[in-house]
């Protein structure tokens, strides 16, 4: 099947982020889309473990173990950045100071409940800040893959893993369209130019309704 890369799929919800934005990225994948910010764009990147404004990746061997982001990976810093208590971060998500969360997902439901951690032998043992997240960011959006490896759909009429938010993703970004979440309903916005609606349905566990013809998801070779 024709889909995007994971590293497409965070190309094309970096285009979405804002000049001067203050944006959390989820532990993992997500993490990816600071990769691909526009470069007229400077976003301000904050992460749970209480850094804000930090930059890319070191380069391979020249880590400072220091200076690590909430998913222990390494971090560089931009000039201005700072440092902060962990319980002074998460003032800053509680308080409403974060513009956009980008978080993966396990399950998302039609009316925007967010399910992305579960328990058990594979699963995560807890869910962490995401909790903070999805209710303190004025905006959340979501990056995954379309359905899952088990073939079953990732976008649902409602989530049967444990919620982490409710009622809380506004943009769905996958491997295969752009989906918003409007009034309890998918609203299709962008798909792959050679997947068809009903193709598209098929793979969708919830109705996927469209005001309009959908644009053309059109990423880069990455």
């Amino acid at each position: 099947m024709i889909k995007l890369s994971n590293a497409q799929i965070a190309w094309r919800a970096a285009q979405d982020l804002t000049d001067g934005a203050y944006v959390n990225l989820g532990i993992g994948f997500p993490e990816m889309v600071a990769k691909f910010q526009p470069k007229d764009c400077n976003v301000i990147f904050h992460t749970e473990n209480g850094v804000l404004d930090f930059g890319e990746a070191p380069a391979e061997g020249e880590e400072d173990w220091d200076l690590i982001n909430a998913g222990k990976k390494a971090i560089t810093l931009k000039p201005g950045a700072s440092f902060f208590h962990h319980a002074d971060s998460f003032a800053m998500v509680r308080g409403g100071h974060l513009d956009v969360a980008i978080l993966g997902a396990y399950q998302v439901a039609q009316n925007g409940d967010l399910a992305n951690w579960r328990v058990g032998s594979k699963g995560v043992p807890a869910v962490g800040g995401a909790m903070d997240l999805v209710h303190g960011a004025k905006r959340v959006a979501v990056i995954t893959e379309h359905v899952a490896k088990n073939g079953e759909p990732k976008l649902v009429e409602s989530c049967t893993f444990p919620l982490t938010g409710v009622g809380c993703v506004t943009r769905v970004y996958t491997s295969l369209a752009v989906i918003d979440v409007e009034q309890g309903h998918f609203v299709l916005r962008e798909k792959l130019p050679d997947i068809s609606i009903d193709e598209l349905q098929s793979m969708t566990g919830a109705e996927l309704k469209y005001d309009r013809a959908p644009n053309d998801l059109i990423v880069p070779e990455l």
